[in-house]
């Protein structure tokens, strides 16, 4: 079993949730920005000392839901911090960025680490859309074009033109090459069953996150593992990367609470604007499939449903890792029995949890969780 260390570097000093999407900045102070962005990242540096195997970090825009505008920059901070973990961008919203852009920077961080990158090539959440006024009911064709752009930018070692429905260049060569060969890991979300096929399509590794329960988990698996036996890989657990959101503390009672409270901020402050701009989105595009339901209130109401659980609903759902080490390893247990994933990706600062209280999760997961886990 592996293991990812992932961030969102939230925005913590909110007391009510905003009015509206976008978010009112007049609320950020840049000084305190700073001193989050440092704490954030000597936490995510510290991932390597805590024995994880990737340290990922992701893209959001207008809202204080996260403050990493571009993930690629934290991955050339982290590159001269650590020395062996990979470095999981996850990801790039490739169809609202330069495709040739994403592909040199990519490049970049694979040389700069000495081979570390995992590549993620993600769609993103409708809002995100609006953000960068990309055409939401053009997402899929642009990601299915782009990632295909970048990986004949990486493989290719002659000039070549692309002339495509969504990119046109007239000569593309680009500087420099990545190290890993024949080019990075890719790495795609499969948060539905759609989006699962197409990671299988692209043999490409799957990522879900926001699991609501195990059996909406195993649809996207098995879509996922028949896309890419149809398309001539065959997956092992590996190629199954589940996230989840994680608490691990001296007691059970000390975990819930903690991670009560950073959902309770996370749903109920951080989340708020971005459900109304979901639903914006949704109803007046095609961004989500047919298997979604109409313009996909299937996905609005999955969110509305994680806010409204309890933690011991979420713990009896499979979709959060909360509790002593002990704990914890039986939780991961019965996931990796009902699943069959070889990844764990743990985002353990959900909300406002406070920061100590996350390095010590850290800890507590190095000392006494990994031994054991390494071995499921």
């Amino acid at each position: 079993m592996k293991f990812s260390f992932f961030h969102l570097m939230p925005w913590t000093d909110l007391t009510e949730a905003p009015a509206r999407w976008p978010v009112n900045n007049s609320g950020f102070d840049p000084e305190r920005g700073k001193q989050l962005y440092d704490g954030y990242i000597d936490t995510m540096a510290f991932a390597e000392q805590c024995g994880f195997d990737w340290v990922g970090c992701n893209e959001h825009h207008f809202s204080p839901y996260g403050l990493m505008a571009n993930c690629n920059l934290i991955g050339a901070v982290l590159a001269q911090r650590t020395k062996k973990v990979r470095l999981a961008m996850l990801g790039n919203l490739i169809p609202l960025l330069n495709p040739i852009r994403v592909a040199e920077e990519y490049a970049m961080l694979d040389v700069l680490s000495g081979g570390r990158l995992i590549a993620g090539m993600i769609r993103g959440v409708p809002h995100e859309y609006i953000a960068y006024n990309v055409v939401p009911d053009e997402s899929r064709g642009r990601l299915r074009e782009a990632a295909a752009l970048i990986v004949k930018a990486w493989t290719e070692p002659e000039p070549f033109g692309w002339e495509g429905e969504f990119y046109q260049y007239p000569s593309v060569s680009i500087w420099p090459r990545p190290l890993q060969r024949p080019h990075p890991p890719i790495l795609m979300s499969a948060s539905n069953e759609e989006s699962a096929e197409f990671a299988g399509m692209q043999r490409a590794m799957m990522a879900m996150t926001l699991i609501a329960d195990l059996k909406v988990a195993r649809r996207c698996i098995d879509a996922y593992r028949a896309s890419a036996r149809a398309h001539g890989l065959e997956p092992t657990p590996d190629h199954i990367v589940l996230g989840y959101n994680s608490l691990i503390a001296e007691t059970d009672e000390q975990a819930r609470h903690y991670l009560g409270e950073g959902q309770r901020y996370f749903h109920r402050i951080l989340m708020q604007p971005i459900r109304d701009a979901q639903r914006l989105v949704i109803q007046k595009s095609r961004f989500f499939g047919e298997s979604h339901g109409q313009h996909g209130e299937g996905f609005v109401n999955r969110l509305s449903m994680l806010k409204e659980r309890t933690i011991s609903d979420m713990i009896e759902a499979g979709s959060v890792l909360c509790g002593n080490p002990e704990t914890v390893l039986r939780q991961m247990r019965r996931v990796r029995d009902e699943l069959g994933n070889g990844h764990f990706i743990l985002n353990m600062k959900i909300g406002n949890i406070p920061d100590d209280v996350v390095r010590r999760s850290m800890e507590l997961f190095r000392d006494h969780v990994l031994p054991e886990a390494r071995r499921l």
